[in-house]
């Protein structure tokens, strides 16, 4: 069915679910299409489904008026245990959960089968579908492919409200901060000197080693923003990036280290409050732009979003013929379009967004 067949205009929803569950970067992506609908229809109840620990990206947003929150962790530790009937149990259990929420539209912005799942077990009589496949498509009543500007951040979303008539004014990521996270980071960053505006963080680590910088750049970059700005680099990244982080510091005494060592809403915070952000392809990465700080975000093995909207905040991609590869690398481990990402190139773009922040400031 076509998504004109949702008559989305003729009927407004009253509670309305967006399925968006991970990751992290994804949902940042994804997060001005909340503000579109509740912008668009003010009155309707707008919830959000996240894997269990994303909640802290949407939790104080004043676009969503509920997270419902999905132990998938949970789930997939009693299957990995053999525990097969009771991970089912649970999953159908939640099913029922969202269907006596009794919400009339589902917008599924993942497009997975998990996904659509979930959609489908809420039983809403409008179910959306942005880009749904592996089966998900037959799950919903209305679809749409995804498309847009690929080089615009966030196009598919913006793509998708445009295409159901939602308001999309200022459609770019937005993220809200925690007042008690905000406040347990700010503790933080004094006890190790630090004052907002001082430091620039360093996201360096993602799930799959073709979206890395080398160590090496990363603590050359570290001397070269010491030396050449008043910022102080701060690695930020969460437990599983700690040995990753140590071979960083080994050639860089003077970053500080919060690797592993702040909670999600805590680290949304200090990126908020960050001078600068410099880092690969992930989650945290993109934050820097939801909350405009000047960026410079490294690109390689995956596609990239060039058009930042934000003058402020700069995308180095190389443009190589194998690049995107995705998942799929042929490259045989050397990540050319990573390692020809030259410090000196990343100081260039950092010098540039933060004088066009100076700039702006003494406007």
């Amino acid at each position: 069915m076509s998504l004109n067949a949702s008559k989305l205009d003729e009927t407004p929803p009253q509670k309305l679910l967006i399925v968006r569950m991970s990751a992290i970067g994804d949902i940042v992506f994804a997060s001005p299409f909340a503000k579109a609908i509740k912008t668009t229809f003010p009155n309707a109840h707008i919830a959000w489904l996240v894997e269990q620990g994303n909640e802290a990206l949407l939790a104080d947003s004043p676009y969503v008026d509920e997270c419902v929150t999905m132990p998938a962790g949970e789930w997939r530790a009693l299957w990995r245990n053999g525990k097969k009937w009771a991970a089912f149990r649970q999953i159908r259990a939640f099913g029922a959960y969202l269907k006596a929420q009794r919400f009339d539209t589902v917008i599924d912005l993942q497009g997975l089968l998990k996904s659509g799942i979930f959609a489908w077990m809420s039983a809403a009589h409008r179910r959306i579908g942005l880009g749904s496949r592996e089966g998900s498509q037959w799950m919903m009543n209305a679809t749409l492919p995804r498309e847009g500007i690929p080089e615009r951040i966030s196009s598919e979303y913006l793509y998708l409200a445009e295409q159901m008539r939602l308001d999309t004014t200022d459609f770019m990521p937005t993220l809200p901060v925690n007042a008690l996270a905000e406040e347990c980071a700010l503790d933080t960053l004094a006890d190790r000197g630090l004052r907002p505006g001082q430091y620039a963080v360093f996201t360096a680590f993602t799930t799959r080693p073709q979206k890395h910088w080398f160590a090496d750049a990363w603590q050359a970059l570290a001397a070269m923003v010491r030396a050449q700005t008043s910022l102080t680099p701060v690695l930020l990244g969460g437990s599983a990036d700690r040995p990753a982080a140590a071979t960083i510091l080994s050639a860089a005494p003077d970053v500080v280290n919060l690797t592993g060592q702040t909670r999600l809403a805590e680290a949304v915070a200090i990126i908020r409050h960050a001078g600068a952000l410099i880092g690969v392809d992930t989650g945290l990465t993109h934050m820097g732009i939801a909350f405009a700080i000047p960026t410079v975000a490294l690109f390689g093995s995956t596609c990239p979003y060039t058009d930042t909207q934000r003058d402020n905040a700069k995308v180095i991609w190389l443009g190589m013929s194998c690049s995107p590869c995705r998942r799929k690398p042929s490259c045989t481990g050397k990540w050319e379009c990573m390692r020809n990402i030259t410090p000196e190139r990343v100081m260039t773009e950092l010098h540039a967004v933060l004088a066009h922040n100076a700039a702006m400031s003494s406007t």
